[in-house]
């Protein structure tokens, strides 16, 4: 799920000192089997580092986490979740479109300032 040029610990550290994110997790007994990260930025939300164990998947625990995400930024006003998705990820965006996201027609642009 993480890029070697990633690292997560900084960005969930990062998100949750925005006081606009928050992490979700997902446990059988005490198990975690999924997790997201949700932040938003006053407009729109997004969702980062979502995932489901693979020996939890297909029995609704992503989709139950998704709508745990969608509740939390309801809860904060607002309307529409942007979602990046890496194009080769073909079980990722069957999975998002079968939960209602729809393919946009937009240019993600990215450039590393640091």
């Amino acid at each position: 799920m993480t890029r070697t040029w990633n690292d997560p610990y900084k960005d969930i550290s990062f998100a949750m000192a925005s006081g606009c994110a928050t992490i979700l997790v997902g446990k059988v007994e005490t198990e975690i089997i999924a997790s997201a990260m949700i932040s938003h930025d006053g407009h729109r939300g997004a969702i980062y580092y979502f995932a489901v164990d693979p020996n939890h998947q297909q029995q609704r625990f992503g989709a139950t986490l998704m709508e745990a995400a969608e509740t939390w930024l309801k809860s904060k006003g607002v309307w529409k979740i942007n979602l990046l998705v890496r194009e080769d990820n073909l079980d990722a965006v069957g999975f998002y479109q079968a939960i209602g996201f729809e393919q946009n027609a937009v240019v993600s642009l990215g450039k590393k300032i640091a």
